[in-house]
């Protein structure tokens, strides 16, 4: 199984017209954990991704495709 989260949370940010760092605010972590996430380079712990699906206002589901 391919896990594209990053590019996920990418075209999820970028729909919402919202930056990196907004991201990394909302959630508590620094701009380079989401710049990280976006490229693929690692992952958010997974008590973000409860977050993260609010954030965007979509299902967990949705964001592993």
């Amino acid at each position: 199984m391919n896990i594209k989260l990053g590019e996920t949370i990418r075209a999820f940010r970028k729909r919402n017209g919202r930056t990196q760092e907004e991201l990394a605010a909302a959630l508590g972590v620094s701009g380079q954990a989401v710049s990280r996430w976006e490229m693929g380079q690692g992952y958010p712990d997974m008590e973000f991704i409860p977050s993260l699906a609010n954030y965007f206002g979509v299902h967990i589901d949705e964001l592993f495709g």
